[in-house]
């Protein structure tokens, strides 16, 4: 009779999961008069509270880069939210289009710090969140941003920044920081001077966070995105050993946050 019920168990339990999928779906959201709007992912055989991830996008802006980002981390049980940082509909495909977008928030720390504040707080308001349990992670101007989520002294558990800028105006902020921190950093990068690099070393030390670094071989920056070739040389290129270790990485620290 028990193995009977057992295997009844098993069975329903496996259904669950086989007629479980992963949703996604637009949020409209506002920082101050800007128009915003992220996008959701998350299985949707969620009946309980669970941790949530907000993803945010590269300097291209909100596209389908960190959509597919946020799509895995839902499939791993998460609530994963792609945040936007630059407003509804702006994404950019040139170099000089993305680096002047991004400059914009890179030059008013306020400003890229309400607008993460304001996808943070968004992402509060959806259902099953465990308003208790959120973390971020980025990807180049993304990681920077997160970075700096977590220097606003937002109420998270960590950060995990993927080949994002490390330097910041305001290092002495670093006190704020209420969660871990995890960067995963091309060895080969030279978007990231050295200065910043060290600084970036000092400003954890000084503020007694507890931090982590992850440096990858033969990595050069944007190491985590196929979309960006395999010529190291141009200083911009992916690497599939990073990419699967960073990632992997990202897992463990997850789990060590959220237990």
């Amino acid at each position: 009779m028990k193995k009977t019920i057992l295997v009844l168990t098993m069975i329903f339990a496996t259904t669950l999961i086989s007629n479980a999928k992963i949703v996604s779906k637009a949020v409209d959201y506002k920082d101050g008069n800007t128009q915003l709007q992220g996008w959701l992912y998350y299985d949707d055989g969620i009946k309980s509270p669970k941790p949530a991830v907000i993803v945010v996008h590269e300097w291209w802006g909100l596209n389908d880069y960190p959509k597919m980002r946020a799509q895995q981390l839902a499939e791993l049980g998460y609530i994963a939210f792609a945040a936007d940082i630059y407003g509804k509909g702006v994404v950019k495909t040139s170099f000089d289009e993305a680096g002047a977008e991004a400059g914009k928030y890179k030059s008013n720390i306020p400003l890229l710090r309400s607008r993460i504040n304001s996808a943070l707080e968004t992402l509060k308001k959806q259902p099953n969140v465990d308003k208790n349990k959120i973390a971020a992670i980025g990807y180049c101007f993304g990681g920077g941003t997160v970075l700096e989520l977590a220097r606003s002294g937002a109420d998270i558990k960590g950060v995990v920044s993927f080949h994002g800028n490390l330097g910041t105006p305001n290092p002495a902020d670093a006190k704020n920081i209420k969660g871990k921190v995890l960067i995963c950093h091309g060895g080969d990068d030279k978007f990231v001077s050295n200065e910043e690099f060290l600084g970036f070393e000092n400003e954890m030390r000084n503020a007694k966070v507890d931090w982590q670094m992850n440096i990858y071989g033969n990595s050069v920056h944007g190491f985590t995105n196929p979309a960006n070739g395999s010529d190291n040389s141009t200083g911009l290129a992916y690497n599939e050993k990073a990419d699967k270790r960073s990632f992997e990485a990202m897992k463990q620290f997850l789990n060590e946050i959220f237990k």
